[in-house]
């Protein structure tokens, strides 16, 4: 199924849950839809689900608009954060109820049940209840449920909040699995931004109501089009500083408070002349060096595989990745080399950036 939203608004007296959202999802994709609490991306799934209806605009399945359709006749499948299961009845029960509220025959309800309960992993639990299930096998339960219907679209509402780490990283290839195997379009709202970058296809980044990007995760991560998708997206969050561009012996020199970086032609000319813009960083794009910018270490959190150390420059913080094991400690002055091959420009005012 393909789905449109057209100038897709919500609003209750003078909140608004959405504000003009305009957005294609093509048949068989995978897209999240990505933001902190309240930027409006469950609103969203809501109205495409039909639960909600749209203040303005359309929503349109495969070229017909829907919103005067009711949830049941929109051929949806939903799973739920809370998983809304029904406690008094078996996992058979709870699977099967969309397929008896439609009539479907008993023969056939017990063929479709058992065909998703396998492909979930959860056959051989069907006469149990919810209450002696584990949470990632309610997951699966609410997932079978959904998919039983062979629904055209599948919306997921922050699916695996309630799983242990481990239990989410394991559901999150399932599910993606599942997805590509059964080639059903998909909409999967999170704030997690490892699960979509990982999970979809293309991301939806929200903020206040407004879709801010909408884009492959690389394009999201490496091109990031505002300020507020580069720092959102990547974990340690991009570095800013406030920054002039000038040009100075042929060169473009990015100068803040205790830096001064040569940065590519490409991405100085965008900035120069713009007098103070903001200057983004990744924490991988920095490292320890024996010259370069002066700072003083003011965090060290040990990871594992890499140690995240804070460096306080002037009046800015700044994140990198170290290998574990250098005997780094708060209070040491160090020197820090900047990949300026990949720094980001953002306009202060706009928050938009220069380069993309």
């Amino acid at each position: 199924m393909k789905v449109e939203l057209v100038n897709l608004t919500k609003r209750w007296g003078d909140v608004v849950g959405a504000d003009g959202i305009n957005l294609t999802i093509e048949h068989g994709e995978f897209v999240a839809f990505l933001g902190p609490s309240g930027c409006g991306k469950t609103t969203t799934l809501l109205m495409v689900a039909g639960i909600y209806k749209p203040t303005a605009g359309e929503i349109l399945f495969d070229g017909k608009v829907v919103n005067a359709v009711p949830p049941k006749d929109r051929n949806i499948g939903m799973v739920f954060q809370s998983y809304a299961l029904y406690p008094h009845m078996t996992v058979f029960q709870n699977i099967s109820y969309p397929l008896k509220l439609k009539k479907v025959p008993k023969e056939e309800m017990q063929k479709r049940v058992q065909r998703v309960a396998d492909m979930m992993g959860i056959g051989h639990l069907l006469d149990r209840k919810p209450a002696q299930l584990s949470g990632g096998q309610q997951q699966r339960v609410a997932l079978g449920r959904a998919l039983v219907k062979e629904p055209q679209l599948l919306l997921f509402d922050e699916p695996l909040s309630n799983l242990d780490a481990r239990l989410r990283l394991s559901m999150r290839s399932e599910i993606k699995r599942l997805q590509i195997d059964l080639g059903i379009t998909s909409i999967y709202v999170t704030h997690d931004q490892v699960e979509a970058m990982t999970m979809a296809d293309r991301v939806a980044v929200m903020k206040d109501g407004k879709l801010q990007a909408f884009s492959p995760p690389d394009e999201l991560y490496e091109r990031p089009k505002t300020l507020f998708v580069a720092g959102f997206v990547g974990n340690p969050p991009m570095n800013f500083f406030d920054v002039e561009v000038v040009i100075e012996n042929g060169e473009y020199h990015a100068r803040g408070v205790g830096i001064d970086l040569v940065v590519p032609a490409e991405r100085g000319e965008k900035a120069v002349g713009r007098g103070k813009v903001i200057m983004g960083v990744r924490p991988e794009h920095v490292s320890l060096a024996d010259e370069g910018a002066s700072g003083v270490i003011n965090i060290v959190e040990p990871l594992g595989r890499d140690d995240l150390i804070d460096v306080r420059i002037g009046e800015t913080d700044v994140q990198l990745l170290v290998e574990p094991g250098l005997g780094l400690r708060i209070g040491d002055h160090v020197k820090l080399h900047f990949d300026t091959e990949n720094v980001q420009f953002f306009d202060p005012d706009t928050e938009k950036s220069l380069l993309w």
